[in-house]
């Protein structure tokens, strides 16, 4: 590759290009026509003596030497961040990372894992039932019991959750109610009396405390149950609440070095349940 054929500034299009998946949608971030990106693009491949790009009708898709220059480039961004970062300000990149009450208690488990030995994140969880908008930044990373259906997001498939009832040996035969809106909590909701109810909760994590206080039954994910060496099951597996996980981002969001590597920490500690 000869350097001095190259416009540094191409470059810089050429991120904007990777990103968005097409001209148009790169056009807007970058307030260049989507004519003027495409005749970059085509003299920034000449340049480089490379294919960056596989062009379709569905937008500008990277060859594996697009690939490969989108990390490239993308660490050379951090690194000049870095550079540029005030020094009074934190030298660990914050990521927020949104999931539900037992996932986000597995996540804390492997807190050390997650933010790396030693540090180059600082986490901030945010522990909900309902689901955040990653689109609009509420968080960067989510964890989820549905495939995403935003063009915007990308995904990660992740181990299978189950749904089982614990408690310990000598508990009464009474189930703890979780008032939310989840559907473990519709399940107790719709299949269990009021008569065989010990009392209500409106914390999942509080039903978990109570089953481990022998005072009745909590439905549990069999991962954080069988991890439980006072619970036992006392039922089958659910099947009707057995679900998939997905690992969401935004599709710009995935290329930040500490988000490539807290998506890599967060499937190896997930993966494992």
């Amino acid at each position: 590759m000869n350097e001095k054929n190259i416009d540094w500034n191409d470059l810089k299009l050429f991120l904007a290009v990777a990103r968005e998946g097409g001209l148009s949608a790169a056009a807007k971030s970058t307030q260049r026509s989507p004519a003027t990106l495409g005749r970059r693009m085509y003299e920034l491949e000449r340049s480089m003596e490379r294919e960056l790009f596989i062009r379709h009708d569905r937008g500008y898709e990277l060859t594996p030497e697009g690939k490969a220059l989108l990390d490239e480039l993308t660490l050379v961004e951090h690194q000049i961040h870095r550079q540029t970062t005030p020094a009074n300000q934190s030298a660990r990149p914050l990521v927020k990372i949104s999931a539900g009450t037992w996932t986000t208690l597995s996540l804390i488990k492997h807190l050390d894992m997650l933010v790396g030995s030693p540090p180059d994140i600082l986490l901030r969880f945010v522990s909900a039932e309902k689901v955040l908008d990653i689109s609009h930044r509420e968080i960067v990373i989510g964890v989820r019991n549905q495939r995403p259906k935003e063009d915007s997001l990308v995904c990660r498939k992740l181990a299978r959750v189950e749904f089982a009832p614990y408690a310990t040996k000598s508990a009464p035969d009474f189930y703890i109610k979780v008032m939310a809106d989840t559907p473990s909590a519709r399940w107790v909701h719709n299949n269990i009396s009021s008569n065989d109810i010990a009392c209500e909760v409106n914390s999942p994590r509080n039903s978990l405390d109570l089953a481990l206080e022998n005072k009745g039954i909590a439905l549990l994910p069999t991962f954080i149950g069988d991890a439980q060496p006072q619970l036992q099951r006392v039922g089958n597996i659910i099947e009707e609440l057995g679900h998939d996980q997905w690992l969401v981002t935004h599709h710009e969001d995935r290329y930040l070095p500490e988000v490539r590597r807290l998506i890599q920490r967060i499937g190896t500690a997930l993966d494992q349940l």
